[in-house]
């Protein structure tokens, strides 16, 4: 029976892949969590993992070599999705050591244990766009050749792990795959995000919990959008449609526009008005990747993938998301 790990199953992308996997194949699924991890974004599943069904949990932390290297001799994956990191850019900057501990580090730990216990595994490593960080527009799209110019510790972060992957490969003649994936969203996506962040205040609104007001950052930034579950599905099309050792693809949705648009199709979705907007010095970066538009042929050449879900959709599902959340909190405050 093939079996798959799945580092960071709980978070929006690992929890999204999980529930693919499950629809689209009979394979054995472990996924590794930190033992304080929410598990919400897995709550549909939990009755199956204590029954001991196809789901099992191992508790590890990227940052210890020893729970690391115990989830992977349990597993023994004929299939990975290193999808676990410190995520969020912004933190970065406040944590730069654990985030790169957390994410070169946490890679080469993982690495190391699958060359030791799983060798003939077919790895996905998950890099970010952000490692391309301040690009000109005379090289928009950017395709995979593109100068990495990251504009945070965490993009930094994510050129150390895209560059592990394909040190493995190429010295350990291991099938290590990485992807930078642009900007990808939907349902379960963390409110320190820009548009779940919008997502969550408007429905906060709509329940009269807070002022009409929505608190940004940034939003001249530009931003290509995907939907997450496009983006599992393209994960697994890449580790299963002829996966070649030491590549690496760019892969990314069809629609561009500004944070400022998206706010605006946001707002343009709420059930209350007037909405306004306010910059919050906070939420700014001290530098910001403002040109995120990709270049996806070479990945789409190779699996013939394409996105299907339209930014509408993901918009509205995001914010519906939300509403359900934040009525949830009402609930139970109220209560």
């Amino acid at each position: 029976m093939t079996r798959v790990l799945i580092t960071g199953i709980t978070g929006m992308v690992g929890s999204h892949l999980l529930d693919y996997l499950i629809d689209q194949t009979d394979w054995i699924i472990y996924g590794v969590l930190r033992w304080r991890s929410s598990l919400d974004n897995i709550r549909q599943h939990i009755k199956r993992i204590n029954n001991g069904d196809r789901i099992h949990l191992l508790y590890a932390d990227l940052r210890d070599s020893m729970s690391i290297d115990h989830a992977v001799q349990i597993s023994l994956p004929d299939y990975v999705f290193h999808l676990a990191a410190q995520s969020y850019p912004k933190t970065s900057f406040d944590s730069p050591l654990d985030t790169m501990d957390t994410n070169i580090q946490g890679t080469e730990r993982l690495l190391g244990a699958l060359r030791r216990h799983s060798k003939e595994a077919i790895i996905h490593i998950c890099s970010s766009s952000e490692v391309f960080g301040r690009v000109s527009s005379d090289k928009l799209p950017i395709n995979e050749e593109c100068t990495f110019h990251p504009a945070s510790p965490y993009a930094i972060s994510k050129v150390g792990t895209d560059l592990i992957g394909r040190y493995y490969a190429e010295a350990y003649g291991m099938c290590v795959i990485t992807t930078r994936m642009f900007t990808h969203t939907g349902p379960r996506r963390g409110d320190i995000f820009a548009e779940s962040s919008f997502a969550k205040q408007i429905a906060m609104i709509e329940a009269g919990m807070i002022d009409p007001v929505v608190k940004t950052g940034n939003l001249d930034s530009l931003r290509t959008w995907a939907d997450v579950r496009d983006a599992v599905r393209a994960y697994y099309m890449m580790l299963t449609i002829n996966p070649t050792p030491g590549e690496y693809y760019n892969i990314g949705g069809v629609f561009t526009l500004s944070i400022r648009d998206m706010l605006s199709k946001l707002i343009g979705l709420a059930k209350y008005s007037p909405i306004d907007v306010e910059t919050e010095p906070e939420r700014l970066r001290p530098i910001d990747a403002d040109l995120q538009v990709p270049d996806t042929n070479k990945f789409k050449n190779h699996t013939g993938w394409e996105p299907t879900i339209k930014f509408e959709k993901t918009m509205e599902d995001l914010l519906n998301y939300w509403r359900e959340q934040v009525n949830l909190k009402k609930y139970f405050l109220t209560r």
